[in-house]
């Protein structure tokens, strides 16, 4: 038992307990070198072993951080015979990370091979911690966290994040200071601190007993309860290598870290030279490969002979064949102390020990650490190691690969281009600010079309991130200028992209800047090529207010997207496809975005999909398919927060709170709008900033929801879709606030938008908000202008496929009716609509449709809770069961849903009752809104 560790011992047995009954669990031990996180971790295992547990365990190596997936691979390559029981993409996936690297594959025209989505490979990983759980539970402990290669960290982070009922238990422990950082956004941390005076005295009477008391007091209070020192300064006491200790009790004491750190240099440099030279050959290895050590070892005068004194010391130790530092400090004590010649000398000599084939990329990487000036056949090798990343999907690996390679290149172009390799690769691996810092360092050099392209959509990719639209279109825009004379088409698409930038910051001199440069320019695309720059212009009109002359060339570039994809990516192609909304083409828009989220699901690719679950979601919304809408929203705010997307996961956490207003759940609405950073970009806030006033309009707090939309109206969002979409609230809510004459030549812009877009739901509620105006008019107010406002209102909703708008119209002119006496005629549209304010449970409508139509004499009681079955559920569940309801097994739903099979049958297990079914042979009987 462990001395002083009670509680955390305690902590991480009930997470094994847990495990137990099929629960999972993910923690990161936190703390200095030396507190004891390794004893931790050996002690869980062996409690999980005694409890038949399987375990898995890995430690991170530092010199392994550049080679991609070599943490993995050390953690699952004994179950790689399970790959194979994973989905297909999956299962590709996971064979190609833990595979042995392979050559170069097919390259796009810059000379990068395709990208595969980064997170697809921790996808797989976490099916397959759950296929070994199915057996019983598993136990995954990975140390030196803080030394894991990026690949691998990303993998492992990503499924710990959606680890849920499998029965796994996943452990990290990384060291805090002299060290990487180990961010782990998501999941629970333990700080591991030092132990308490009474079992500090017991530990170190263990390993100081022959002390002279005085000595051993000193120790203590040098140690402060780090267990390392409690056992490392007695050794080196008795060495001669200690020193003078902390001297008073008042002096300020150095870091023990630092300390202990000494008296390992110390004890290192007091060995025989062949020993240390042996050690340093070790430390720069850093795998503990024992032959490879030998064999470079012996071309600098050391043996393995040489070891016996640094083994005597516990300095180190053989351990199943492997060498082995008796702590990660031992090692950079090793390290650190030799002068630098001898250091490029060891790892020259591991360089030549290496094999040239099997051993390729751990050999470049020795010889870039022993390379001192520009040496191409250095950085070739490197580069060919950055290929062999990316075909494994390590694309960090690949960006250091590449980025030491251009360090090492002495020609300048060459140079130029492996830096604009490194940027595109670290743009895939999510390192988007040190992909910018690249790209601006290797474009000036640079003048391939294609290369200076894709240089510039990094570095805007990671303006838009920052929400810096400015910024980004300004680099589109100057390359899209250097490059338009040899590549028109190219030119064209950074253009569009620049326009899009521009449009989304809802900046108007910048628009204006881009229409001027466009026409300086006078491109000429060749036949055929994309319509991006009649869409530019577009893009221009709508922010001049002329749908007229707006929204054709945004409809040919959204028509040609949706029959020839042109070679574009599945963010690029979500991208184009966010004008199905300002077009009013709302079944176009969610037909394909429902073909995008297939195709990111099919392939894995998490990356994209949260763009494209906002685009579904903000589709369904307008559609009033406000159940899927709410399970999608919530699954893209899981994805884009375990993937980094923060500004879709604010966009996702907007249309959350648009649709907790359409509910009636102010403390809902509260919560959620209070996540959003009211410094964000327009596009972040914009259904926030749209949710408070819908809130108040559902409530009937009609001079609340007016001032909301006036804000909404006057601030930076306006110019977005979604400000137009609230223009018919805003004018409902101006009437009812007694207020029709502010809005009357907004509602005549909003008719004019609807007119041109063609759709027949816009120009019904276009009519909408002319009957309501028409009875803000007291000369109008009872005739029939109203009258026929709201029947050709109601006559272009059939079948306009967005029930909730027919509903509100169906509400208004049953109120009016009732207001106008009339009411036996108002029951009609206020039955309708109540039913389908129920059906979509928009709770605060529903209650004034049920108050008004009580108010013509019909009472109708409240839906009761058993017709209500669908809405207790969760949002994952209600996922769950809309794909149950299709046949799909539960791994295939897994698939879908990035969930363990586990878990999607726990989720089903959850939702039967709620349903009141039996099985799922009972869910296709169901209505479940799907789309």
């Amino acid at each position: 038992m462990l001395q002083g560790r009670t509680a955390e011992l305690d902590q991480l047995a009930a997470l094994l307990a847990r495990a137990r009954q099929g629960e999972s669990s993910a923690l990161v031990l936190r703390g200095e070198a030396g507190i004891g996180k390794s004893a931790l971790l050996s002690e869980t295992a062996a409690m999980a072993t005694d409890q038949d547990f399987r375990v898995l365990r890995t430690t991170a190596a530092e010199t392994e951080t550049d080679l991609p997936f070599a943490a993995l691979h050390l953690l699952l390559h004994r179950h790689t015979d399970r790959i194979s029981a994973l989905p297909a993409p999956q299962a590709t996936a996971l064979r190609t990370a833990l595979g042995p690297a392979p050559g170069a594959g097919p390259t796009d025209g810059d000379g990068a091979t395709s990208a595969a989505d980064r997170f697809l490979t921790g996808l797989a990983v976490l099916t397959l911690l759950a296929e070994l759980a199915d057996e019983r539970p598993l136990l995954c402990v990975v140390d030196d966290a803080h030394w894991l290669d990026h690949a691998s960290a990303e993998a492992l982070l990503f499924a710990g994040r959606r680890l849920a009922v499998e029965g796994v238990v996943l452990l990290f422990a990384a060291r805090e200071g002299h060290a990487p950082q180990f961010p782990a956004p998501g999941l629970p941390e333990l700080r591991v601190d030092g132990i308490g005076e009474e079992a500090a005295a017991d530990l170190l009477a263990e390993h100081a007993g022959d002390l002279p008391p005085y000595v051993r007091a000193e120790i203590l209070g040098e140690a402060r309860g780090n267990p390392l020192a409690l056992r490392e300064l007695p050794a080196a006491q008795r060495e001669g290598h200690l020193g003078v200790l902390a001297g008073p009790a008042h002096a300020v004491a150095p870091p023990h870290g630092s300390r202990v750190q000494q008296t390992f240099v110390d004890r290192v440099t007091a060995l025989p030279e062949a020993t240390r030279t042996l050690l340093l050959v070790a430390a720069a290895e850093g795998t503990g490969d024992l032959e490879a050590t030998a064999a470079a070892a012996s071309t600098l005068g050391a043996g393995v002979a040489d070891l016996e004194p640094a083994e005597r010391r516990q300095l180190v130790r053989l351990d199943g064949g492997r060498l082995v530092f008796g702590h990660p400090l031992i090692r950079t004590a090793a390290y650190q102390s030799a002068p630098l010649a001898a250091r490029v000398a060891a790892h020259r000599a591991l360089a030549d020990a290496l094999p040239r084939v099997g051993g390729a990329d751990r050999r470049a990487w020795q010889l870039a650490a022993a390379t001192t000036a520009p040496d191409e056949y250095v950085a070739a090798a490197l580069e060919e190691t950055a290929r062999h990343a990316r075909a494994r999907g390590g694309y960090a690996a690949e960006a250091a690969a590449h980025e030491r390679a251009a360090r090492l290149t002495p020609d300048g172009a060459a140079r130029a281009r492996r830096l604009a390799l490194a940027a595109v690769a670290a743009a895939d691996a999510g390192q988007s600010a040190h992909a910018a810092d690249l790209a601006r360092h290797a474009a000036p050099h640079l003048t391939d079309p294609a290369v200076l392209a894709r240089l510039a959509r990094v570095r805007a990719g990671v303006a838009r991130e920052r929400e810096e639209f400015d910024a980004a279109h300004k680099v589109l825009l100057g390359t899209a200028s250097e490059i338009a004379g040899r590549a028109p088409d190219t030119a064209a698409l950074l253009l569009y992209e620049a326009m899009t930038a521009a449009w989304v910051a809802g900046h108007r001199p910048s628009i204006d800047e881009i229409t001027d440069r466009v026409a300086a320019l006078g491109l000429a695309p060749p036949p055929g090529a994309p319509p991006y720059l009649p869409a530019v212009d577009g893009i221009a009109r709508l922010a001049a207010g002329e749908p007229g002359r707006a929204l054709p060339p945004l409809r040919e570039l959204f028509t040609r997207l949706r029959g020839d994809t042109g070679g574009l990516g599945l963010r690029e192609r979500a991208s184009i496809a966010t004008w199905f909304a300002p077009l009013g083409d709302l079944e176009g828009g969610i037909e394909l975005a429902a073909e995008l989220e297939r195709e990111c699901r099919e392939q894995g690719a998490v990356g994209p999909l949260p763009l494209v679950l906002l685009l579904r979601a903000r589709a369904r919304v307008l559609l009033g398919r406000h159940g899927c809408a709410l399970a999608g929203a919530a699954e893209g705010v899981r994805i884009a927060e375990d993937s980094g997307q923060r500004h879709y996961a604010a966009q996702l956490t907007g249309v959350l709170a648009y649709l907790a207003a359409l509910g009636g759940d102010e403390s809902r609405v509260k919560e959620l709008t209070s996540f959003i950073d009211p410094r964000q970009a327009p596009p972040g806030r914009v259904w926030s900033a749209a949710a408070r006033p819908l809130l108040d309009l559902g409530l009937g707090r009609h001079e609340a929801a007016l001032r909301g939309y006036e804000d909404l109206a006057a601030g930076p969002a306006s110019h977005t879709t979604v400000a137009l979409y609230c223009v018919p609230d805003h004018v409902e809510a101006a009437v009812r606030a007694g207020e029709p004459d502010s809005v009357r030549e907004l509602a005549e812009r909003y008719a004019a938008w609807a007119g041109h877009t063609g759709a027949p739901w816009a120009r019904a509620i276009a009519a909408r908000c002319r009957g309501l105006l028409a009875e803000a008019d007291p000369a109008r107010a009872g005739g029939d202008a109203v009258q026929a406002a709201y029947a050709e209102a109601l006559r272009l909703h059939a079948d306009d496929g967005r029930p909730f708008e027919r509903a509100r119209t169906q509400f208004l002119f049953g109120q009016w009716l009732r207001r106008a006496g009339r009411r036996s005629e108002a029951r009609g549209p206020l039955r309708s609509a109540l039913d389908v304010f129920e059906q979509l449970e928009a709770v605060p409508w529903a209650g004034r449709a049920r108050a008004e139509l009580r108010a013509t004499g019909e009472s109708r009681a409240p839906r009761g809770p058993e017709k209500l079955t669908a809405a207790r559920l969760t949002p994952q569940e209600r996922q769950v069961v809309r794909l149950a309801a299709t046949g799909l097994s539960n791994r295939d739903i897994g698939a879908q849903l990035f969930l363990s099979p586990r878990t999607v049958g726990y989720h089903l297990y959850n939702a039967y009752p709620k349903l009141g079914v039996a099985s799922r042979g009972d869910l296709p009987h169901l209505n479940l809104q799907a789309d």
